[in-house]
């Protein structure tokens, strides 16, 4: 028996091709505006193949949301995770002008920071204060931990529209400044940090990218960069609130970890802190209502094994809640952008 019909000729079976909609389903946790959570429909959907086919999508969605969780999708590991960077931004960054400890896993993919576990990492822009910077950072998660441990994301349009219009215009108008110490044991080396043993090297680098450096020894170095503090978006044209003013000011640890930094090391030689451009303190009560500002635009989605969050990292800052268990999240970065052509107000100066 033939299996066409009498005049009709040979059917062949054709792919039937699912639109983009009827792949994946997507929804808001309750109450929140962000992150996006995309899971897909059909079992066993590979997530690279379809990022390539909707990276359109992805990056209107991203836009508009700041913050895309995929979850659910079927990925190959570490090496799918850099397979979907490169699928929906190009080649993975490498981490320059380091600010805290990570191992590369491969292909420009790192651990995440190795930050004491049973502490809060407070919600920053990734390397707001580098004059190149990602424009996205992404997360994959192999083993979520036992307890805590979520990424918290944070929208900078909603910190930029809630802080005081007088605070904000300060800080247009002066820019802030941030000042780092190496070589007293604590904190990165200045080797780790510019990932050189050669001072030349490190020369060259503050040259080229606007940092004044100071040798106090034979181990020691001193840093400060002026930067800006908000920045217009390249695709949307919205402002948004990108700097790294509040997680670097000393007042943003731990209040125990403060009081003995500055027996250690006075204002002047503490590892990490910032000022106004012109190098003066920034007051108590503005750091209080910075931190506030992103504390209250902060949302948390608990990890699950395998999901990938993708943030424009320029809308939407992230950190890390305190963990029990073994975690494991790599995180990775894409799509350079410079600060000339993006910020909002001019240089500051000094």
């Amino acid at each position: 028996m033939k299996d066409s019909l009498p005049g009709l000729g040979a059917r062949s079976r054709r792919p039937v091709k699912l639109s983009r909609t009827e792949m994946i389903s997507t929804r808001l946790l309750d109450g929140e505006a962000y992150p996006l959570i995309l899971e897909p429909r059909v079992e066993g959907l590979e997530l690279v193949q379809w990022a390539k086919e909707n990276r359109a999508y992805l990056e209107e969605e991203l836009t508009r949301v700041g913050g895309l969780m995929l979850r659910g999708f079927r990925m190959e590991g570490v090496d799918g995770f850099a397979d979907f960077v490169r699928a929906t931004s190009g080649s993975p960054l490498p981490y320059t002008e380091r600010s805290s400890p990570r191992e590369v896993v491969k292909d420009q993919v790192y651990t995440s920071t190795s930050h004491p576990s049973d502490q809060e990492i407070f919600p920053h822009t990734e390397q707001s204060y580098n004059l190149t910077f990602p424009q996205k950072i992404y997360f994959h998660c192999i083993t979520p931990s036992a307890e805590g441990g979520a990424t918290p994301i944070t929208c900078t349009r909603r910190i930029l529209r809630e802080l005081p219009r007088e605070v904000v215009e300060r800080f247009m108008a002066r820019g802030y400044r941030y000042v780092r110490n190496f070589g007293e044991g604590l904190g990165l080396s200045w080797q780790e940090a510019f990932q050189t043993r050669e001072r030349a090297e490190v020369e060259r680098y503050c040259t080229e990218n606007q940092i004044d450096f100071q040798w106090l020894g034979q181990d020691r170095l001193r840093t400060s960069q002026a930067r800006r503090c908000v920045a217009r978006h390249p695709t949307s044209g919205e402002l948004a609130w990108f700097n790294h003013a509040t997680f670097f000011h000393v007042s943003t640890l731990d209040p125990e970890l403060v009081a003995h930094l500055r027996a250690l090391y006075g204002e002047e030689d503490m590892p990490n802190n910032t000022f106004y451009g012109d190098g003066a303190p920034i007051e108590p009560e503005v750091l209080e209502l910075l931190r506030a500002a992103y504390l209250q635009a902060r949302v948390a989605v608990p990890w699950r094994k395998g999901d990938v969050l993708m943030l424009d990292n320029m809308l939407m800052g992230h950190g890390r809640q305190p963990f029990k268990g073994e975690r494991s999240v790599v995180v990775a970065m894409a799509d350079p952008r410079r600060w000339a052509d993006v910020a909002h107000d001019g240089p500051p100066r000094g």
